[in-house]
């Protein structure tokens, strides 16, 4: 692909120079910004790099690469620094030339196309269908979303994926909720249990089950609760009163099964698919979408789960113990060994995670990518254990950690349970703050740093919120290409096409230029660390440099050829805002 920037017409001088000095090396050109501007835009350790092989001093070979650069323009100058860095630094007319690139190329600007697109999942979100997503969900949606995007504009054929828990404990959980809300709409009451799903949705989905199925699902109390140990005192939390309260929910999930019969996968679909349903409305709504819903049941149905273990087994990796099959994870860096089979025959959480990911490999992807709560850390030694156990290539598993946003209003911390009901969801912060905000700020923070969301920021209508402050920058390009009328040439904006770009001399103007031509070194970063904060910094930076030039300069002067160079500039700002908020799933308003 020929260079469409500047960083890479720069690295393709120095390839030739390269070429000329020690043709074959098989040294990769590299180039860094210095930390100031006067050691120039690149700054290249080629030379001491080759000083090895060559057997020459880097200051030698320094000397003779910059003797052989291609004589292009784009240069002003380039200086030998210290044991031997090359100091490149850019003529003002390639830096301006960035504008027309940027224009003539629009929102692919610094999006890469290579010859081989490297096939990435990106698996997120994927929490329990129990309960409406709430504002810690939020944060893995907006992050995945937009490292999906990011990975995608920097070439790679990415999948979205979202790993649907509908087996296990935690539903059943769920379906036993539901089924005693219907039995107490229908005047069967039994004591609901504390460690229950609380939530007025659960009564929701028991009015919605009555709508649908009538008294079908409808049981006497007592036979509910006949053989359930009895609950410890409310307030008691020791361990064995937590124990108790476990095993009497385990027993009303048993009591569900027997007295429902084939009525119980009802009565689970039933939760399932309403809260499943309402997960998938509201990504939707938050701009959040997946190429595939991936069943957990699946593996478990199609025997994956079962095939994962015998592999493992067959590998001389498990061993059993009071009736348990367990996995040696501890040969693996984990902190203990891992259950994967209970001694009564059921599989685990772990052994279906297992088969999951071998099934991700086994779908051909080069590279699988996991973004997972910061409480979840401890879990990948194992993951990344089984799997090499497995003889999969683990190192194709990257995963991202994402810490749960901290939600403050006026000031106070709001807490968050979902067992009990109280939280704020996903869609009452949207409702509240707004798509772009909630978007924006998810993802002011590095993925797995502490996020606090101030929900009185993230509404103002001020430059201290920086949503706002951006997408302020956006709508004032957009309001002076509005007042740009009556002029002859502005038959539309091919006008500026072909426009002078010299007159563009004042710092303000350079400065913005050079942040153009930051932004695909910005978004190679942002994909190569999955850092997609990155993103965020630079939009406020870039948004910093207009409002600074705006402020200072005119825009619309009489000058008829400075102000159709500065109306490319702003045009070319206005392309890079658009583009970049779009890879955060945020909008570019024309007016605010």
């Amino acid at each position: 692909m020929a260079p469409s920037d500047l960083k890479s017409t720069c690295i393709a001088l120095l390839e030739q120079a390269l070429a000329a000095v020690a043709p074959g090396s098989g040294v990769a050109v590299q180039l860094e910004r210095p930390k100031q501007r006067s050691h120039g835009d690149y700054a290249c350790n080629l030379a001491m790099q080759l000083a090895k092989p060559l057997g020459r001093p880097p200051r030698e070979i320094a000397a003779q690469l910059i003797a052989s650069l291609p004589a292009a323009g784009t240069l002003e100058k380039a200086e030998i620094a210290g044991p031997g860095f090359i100091n490149l630094t850019v003529s003002r007319a390639a830096r301006r030339a960035v504008v027309h690139m940027v224009r003539s190329e629009g929102a692919a600007y610094g999006r890469r196309s290579p010859p081989q697109r490297q096939r990435v999942q990106v698996e997120f979100v994927s929490a329990n269908p129990t309960g409406p997503l709430h504002v810690g969900h939020g944060r893995g949606a907006a992050y995945g979303a937009s490292l999906a995007n990011v990975l995608e504009a920097a070439g790679c054929d990415v999948s979205r994926e979202y790993y649907v828990n509908d087996a296990g404990r935690q539903m059943d959980i769920l379906a036993l909720s539901t089924w005693l809300r219907y039995l107490d709409h229908a005047g069967q009451y039994v004591e609901f249990p504390p460690n229950g799903y609380q939530g007025d949705y659960v009564r929701e989905m028991a009015r919605s089950l009555a709508t649908a199925h009538g008294d079908t699902f409808v049981r006497p109390a007592a036979a509910v609760v006949a053989g359930t140990p009895g609950l410890p005192p409310a307030g008691d939390d020791d361990p064995a009163s937590k124990a108790r309260r476990e095993s009497h929910l385990d027993a009303l999930i048993d009591a569900a099964k027997r007295l429902l019969g084939d009525g119980y996968a009802v009565v689970h679909r039933h939760a399932l698919d309403t809260q499943l349903g309402d997960c998938r409305d509201d990504l939707d709504g938050f701009g959040v979408t997946f190429d595939r819903w991936y069943s957990e049941r699946s593996l478990f149905d199609g025997g994956a789960v079962a095939r994962a273990v015998e592999r493992l087994q067959a590998a001389g990796h498990l061993y059993r113990e009071n009736g348990a099959l367990w996995f040696r994870s501890t040969a693996f860096g984990d902190e203990k060994d891992r259950v994967v089979q209970r001694d009564n025959g059921a599989f685990t959480y772990f052994a279906s995670d297992i088969a999951y990911h071998l099934d991700k490999f086994e779908r051909g992807f080069d590279r699988v990518i996991d973004v997972w709560g910061a409480d979840h850390h401890g879990y990948i030694p194992r993951v990344m254990g089984a799997l090499r156990a497995s003889g999969a290539d683990a190192d194709r598993l990257t995963v991202a950690l994402v810490q749960f946003a901290v939600l403050y209003r006026n000031g106070e911390k709001v807490s968050m349970s979902t067992r009990s009901g109280q939280f704020v969801t996903l869609r009452e912060l949207r409702g509240e703050v707004g798509n772009d905000a909630a978007r924006f700020f998810y993802v002011l923070r590095k993925s797995d740093q502490h996020l606090d969301f101030d929900l009185d920021l993230a509404k103002s209508r001020s430059n201290e919120n920086p949503v706002y402050y951006i997408q302020y920058a956006h709508a004032r390009i957009c309001s002076v290409f509005d007042a740009w009328t009556g002029e002859a040439e502005q038959a539309g904006l091919h006008a500026l096409d072909a426009v002078d770009l010299s007159p563009l001399d004042h710092p303000h103007e350079l400065a913005l230029i050079d942040r153009l031509s930051a932004w695909p070194e910005v978004l190679e970063g942002a994909a190569g660390d999955l850092a997609v904060h990155g993103i965020a910094f630079y939009l406020k930076d870039l948004a910093g440099d207009f409002h600074s030039y705006y402020n200072a300069e005119k825009v619309l002067v009489d000058d008829a050829s400075l102000r159709l160079a500065r109306l490319a500039l702003l045009d070319a700002v206005r392309t890079v805002l658009a583009a970049a908020l779009a890879l955060l799933g945020v909008s570019a308003p024309a007016r605010m």
